[in-house]
């Protein structure tokens, strides 16, 4: 064996005699010389080059997020995926909120692309994600027109998988975002067609994607989506049968699987509240109140438990009732929320949407006092005065519409200006460029200014109501040559002023007892206390005067008291500290008592003798 081994060494000793390595070296390095001119470049196309960069600023832009908000998302993300109310209204309301101020205040959040690896790509979530992200451009920076194009794809998709998936979606939403879907949804649509009817301000980029874009924002898509919720739902089937106190199992059968699932029925009612507010702007105020017959407007409707919506509901209502001349129904509705304001205004400040719920609530006095001036009543005192304290100046300018254009919704043109076509955009281009030419408001603008004319046109025939108001309130009778030197004006003209002011004292009312009809409904009633006859050539008046109902007050507030008594009564009371001397010491001494009682002063700082 060793034998063999020797031999095998003896070979490989052999070998390397054999085997010049000079060359071999010589010929290695030959070989490992390349030259570059025939390595074949790979060839990368443009498409796959900016795909790589595209990849790579993706993520870079990963890595630039923090990891607190990362995980917010993950939990989030996950909220959603179990249904979990409680989370996802935290995280909404809060969380939401919070990272917002925290990291984003002032930059767009990661776009859902960046995202997505965190949320295993779920698109449903996605959706979510790009709502709030679009709501988030649209309050706090500037949108593009690319974001208010994907904003609305994004709409269509969402609303597409809630009404076109096979039966009911398993998703669950908090009440408050629901409610804020549906009123982003109207808002971005309000923005966009504002910024749609500025012809003059479009880059020819724009004018191109306008052209092109087809109907984006269109009122009838935004009308098809609320009335769609609306029958998919059967909210209205739902609100009249639970009023007549059906069973559950019949309510059940009559508004089907869709009804039955609380994001669909919280859906349709806010979608209700919402065509109150499209039909609003568009300009039809009477479509606007029938849309919302079967609503009620009390304390135990369901749009109050968003204070937002509950708010919304009543300045829309109010405006609509000040708009069809029906102020007492106007004031009436003012007073009610704005009460509700001033009650609940310490949890407001909790609220995200504390400065919107001021400014509405700014609006609606400014209102109220716009009917208080053209239609004199009283309803609440209190309300009355914080409106004069506001706009005690511009108070005489009320009874004019004066300040109305400040609290008036912008009503919209429901026909875009015509983009598809070039020449009628190039003639509105050269026309608005031409300094001779007059200058063409928008259709927008001009939509909201015909309804503020029509509105002041009214007012204007009302001028000389007070005037001649506080003339007849000095007198019973009162010849009508007398009463016409007075005013400065011929006896026809006196005549017509008195039927205007006859006029102006009546309207439609809701009266009491109306509980549960359409808003619509109504009787004529008469808003003064003075009333007149003309009798050939004298004019009788007649003052009534109703004396304030004091016992309903005093009634309200012993009530109050006695439950304020009521519940001092049932606290436990006071444990009372004993001091260290334990119970010997509680007691004081009887020659201390009587010592006290003897030098005790009565007022005047005299001595009270025992």
């Amino acid at each position: 064996m060793a034998q063999q081994r020797l031999a095998l060494w003896n070979a490989e000793e052999d070998l390397e005699e054999d085997v010049d390595l000079t060359m071999a070296l010589e010929n290695y390095t030959q070989e490992m010389h390349y030259d570059d001119s025939q390595i074949s470049q790979p060839q990368i196309d443009e498409s796959t080059f900016i795909a790589m960069q595209q990849h790579m600023a993706q993520q870079a832009a990963f890595q630039q997020i923090p990891d607190v908000v990362k995980s917010f998302i993950v939990h989030f993300h996950q909220a959603v995926l179990d249904n979990n109310l409680a989370e996802i209204t935290v995280a909404y309301e809060s969380g939401w909120n919070k990272y917002t101020e925290k990291f984003y205040s002032k930059t767009e959040w990661p776009e859902a692309e960046l995202i997505a690896p965190l949320v295993n790509d779920d698109p449903i979530f996605l959706i979510l994600y790009r709502e709030l992200y679009y709501r988030h451009v649209y309050s706090r920076l500037q949108p593009n027109i690319d974001d208010r194009f994907h904003s609305y794809e994004n709409s269509c998709e969402l609303f597409n998988y809630l009404l076109n998936s096979d039966g009911p979606v398993q998703l669950e939403l908090p009440e408050q975002w629901l409610w804020d879907i549906i009123d982003e949804f109207i808002y971005q649509y309000q923005v966009f067609c504002t910024w749609r009817s500025k012809v003059t301000s479009k880059t020819p980029d724009e004018l191109m994607m306008l052209a092109e874009g087809g109907p984006v924002w269109s009122s009838y898509s935004v009308l098809n989506v609320l009335y769609s919720l609306m029958q998919k739902s059967k909210i209205n089937e739902y609100i009249v049968a639970a009023r007549e106190g059906k069973s559950p199992e019949e309510i059940a059968e009559i508004v089907g699987e869709y009804g039955q699932r609380p994001l669909y029925r919280m859906l349709g009612y806010f979608s209700i509240i919402g065509l109150l507010r499209v039909h609003v702007h568009l300009g039809d105020f009477t479509l606007a109140l029938k849309v919302m017959e079967n609503v009620e407007l009390n304390q135990k409707s369901p749009f109050t438990r968003v204070t937002a919506c509950h708010v919304a509901t009543y300045y829309y209502v109010g405006f609509c009732y000040l708009m069809l001349r029906r102020y007492p129904d106007a004031i009436r509705t003012f007073v009610t929320i704005l009460n509700f304001i001033m009650r609940m205004r310490q949890y407001h400040t909790r609220s995200y949407q504390y400065d919107q719920i001021n400014k509405t609530a700014d609006r609606m006095y400014a209102l109220f006092a716009i009917c208080s001036a053209l239609s004199p009543s009283r309803f609440d005192d209190n309300i009355a005065n914080i409106a004069k304290e506001r706009y005690g100046e511009q108070f005489a300018k009320m009874s004019r519409g004066g300040t109305f254009h400040l609290c008036l919704p912008q009503i919209y043109h429901r026909q875009p200006p015509p983009y598809e076509d070039p020449a009628a955009i190039s003639a509105l281009l050269e026309a608005s460029n031409d300094p001779d030419s007059p200058s063409q408001p928008s259709p927008q603008t001009d939509s909201t200014r015909r309804h503020l004319d029509v509105f002041l046109a009214d007012v204007s025939a009302q001028l000389q109501v007070p005037t001649l108001r506080s003339f007849l309130k000095l007198y019973t009778s009162l010849g009508a040559k007398k009463l016409a030197n007075f005013l400065d004006a011929d006896e026809e003209e006196l005549v017509q002023e008195m039927m205007v002011l006859k006029q102006a004292s009546r309207s439609i009312s809701r009266v009491p007892g109306s509980e549960g009809t359409s808003l619509l409904e109504g009787q004529m009633i008469t808003t003064s206390d003075l009333n007149f006859v003309i009798d050939e050539n004298m004019v009788h008046i007649a003052e009534s005067t109703v004396g304030r109902r004091y016992a309903g007050w005093f009634i309200k507030n012993t009530e109050r008291t006695q439950k304020i008594l009521d519940d001092l009564k049932h606290m436990p009371l006071p444990v009372s500290s004993k001091p260290n001397g334990g119970a010997s010491a509680a007691a004081p001494p009887t020659e201390t008592v009587t010592q006290n009682r003897q030098t005790r002063k009565v007022a005047w700082g005299g001595v009270k003798a025992a």
